[in-house]
């Protein structure tokens, strides 16, 4: 994924721990996969990784330095 420096610096940190670190786009920034502004961005730190999601999202994902990144959309 190129740029990725870029897009996190536009995001807003949310929460971060062993696993996983997730950022809100809060500024409608584009999805690098499907081009439309997505709502979260989870970086899976440790393989393999479980999301217990309480909502029902559509997503994209891509690849950064062997990292899954997981562009998450609202339905």
């Amino acid at each position: 994924m190129e740029d990725f420096d870029q897009l996190v610096s536009s995001l807003t940190p949310r929460e971060e721990n062993s696993a996983i670190k997730s950022y809100q786009n809060t500024v409608a920034v584009a999805c690098p996969a499907c081009e439309e502004p997505f709502d979260d961005m989870v970086v899976c730190k440790e393989p393999p990784t479980s999301l217990n999601l309480s909502r029902t999202l559509d997503l994209c994902v891509d690849v950064h330095d062997e990292q899954a990144v997981i562009f998450t959309h609202q339905k």
